[in-house]
């Protein structure tokens, strides 16, 4: 007898199953990209979805979300230093959902970590100054 998969995980099969092909015909196709990396990481396939934001880095250098997110693979996966440079670039490209970044549980490694709340100073620190120079 076969063993019946949870719902969740069909949906997670057939959403990778989906996301794959749309892919192979379509490899530059930033949507499809970042839904799939979000799959592999809701299915725990961690490594995967550090493979697609490593690609997305290469697609969309200066996208702080891309940034983000790779920052959020690598401390999955306890790369708490590469997560650090990752997550301090995403803020110097404008990152700015920081009510999110204090809650994602994706980052709960980096809080951990005494260099988390020096960053979080610095980026506080940047957005006074630029908030200061826009009201000029």
């Amino acid at each position: 007898a076969r063993k019946k998969k949870k719902a969740r995980e069909i949906d997670y099969d057939f959403e990778i199953s989906f996301f794959e092909k749309l892919l192979k015909m379509r490899p530059h196709f930033i949507q499809a990209l970042i839904a799939l990396g979000n799959v592999y990481t809701q299915k725990g396939d961690y490594e995967k979805g550090l493979a697609i934001d490593l690609r997305l880095r290469e697609l969309r250098r200066d996208d702080p979300t891309v940034h983000y997110n790779l920052a959020c693979s690598y401390s999955l996966l306890g790369r708490i230093n590469d997560a650090f440079l990752s997550l301090k670039r995403a803020i110097d490209l404008g990152y700015e959902d920081f009510d999110y970044l204090l809650r994602d549980p994706d980052l709960e490694n980096l809080r951990k970590d005494k260099r988390f709340q020096c960053l979080l100073k610095k980026a506080a620190s940047k957005q006074l100054f630029l908030k200061k120079h826009d009201a000029r």
